[in-house]
């Protein structure tokens, strides 16, 4: 990211970056096609929320879905009974997750707006919060992670999935799914804004977040199947609590 980009996110108190925004809003029409560019995040949203499920109760609790993108998720935890709003910064993407909202009856709130601010909005007002595929597109991981935790309430439920920063995880989520097999569009990733699970711990420490568990996400090609797993090697979902 430039300087200038920089100045403009610190001036704005926006931890965003517009080139991340510019590529999502792009792909923001083909986001419910199962099987286009978000095939992925379809074929594994069934295992977000089997694990999100696993380890908070749902029904009739507060979510909030920080980058919900086009509300592949918020929809999900919707209909397990969540009363759910869907936060991100792609104006475009919003419109769709609204449309689609219409068309299939979900009731999803969705809002314009960073966790930052949001947090200041709206402190500890969630009782589950949920940031999938975000940290690592973002410039400033930390504060992301604190804003989460300033936007659920003490005792609380946060949830993160991002990359892990392993020459496996460039193999299978880079050179394999962007240029071999062609399942996300080319640049979709920058290998050197993954994180580690260790560098993500710290993150949850700083920000008063308890972690409690860690589980991978693995894809085998030959059956074309993804599943929830031991190897955080490359994809890994994070389950904290706030401090009491």
């Amino acid at each position: 990211m430039t300087t200038a980009m920089n100045d403009i996110r610190n001036e704005a108190g926006v931890n965003i970056d517009p080139r991340e925004i510019a590529k999502f809003n792009a792909m923001a029409a083909r986001w419910w096609d199962p099987e286009g560019e978000c095939k992925p995040l379809h074929r594994i949203n069934p295992l977000r929320v089997e694990y999100i499920e696993h380890h908070a109760r749902l029904r009739e609790r507060a979510v909030v879905d920080v980058g919900c993108g086009g509300g592949i998720l918020c929809e999900a935890l919707a209909a397990r009974g969540a009363h759910v709003t869907g936060i991100d910064m792609a104006d475009a993407a919003l419109g769709v997750a609204r449309m689609h909202m219409i068309e299939t009856g979900a009731k999803v709130e969705y809002r314009q707006s960073s966790a930052e601010n949001y947090a200041r909005e709206t402190p500890a007002a969630a009782d589950v919060v949920t940031c999938m595929e975000l940290i690592e597109h973002v410039p400033d991981p930390a504060a992301l992670v604190k804003a989460c935790a300033a936007l659920v309430r003490p005792g609380g439920d946060v949830f993160f999935s991002t990359l892990n920063r392993t020459p496996k995880s460039y193999l299978f989520a880079i050179v394999g799914a962007e240029y071999v097999l062609r399942m996300l569009p080319k640049g979709t990733h920058d290998y050197a804004r993954f994180i580690r699970p260790s560098e993500l711990a710290a993150l949850l420490r700083a920000a008063g977040l308890e972690l409690r568990n860690t589980c991978g996400i693995a894809y085998n090609p030959i059956g074309d199947r993804y599943s929830l797993s031991d190897d955080i090697a490359v994809n890994y979902l994070i389950h904290a609590v706030r401090s009491a």
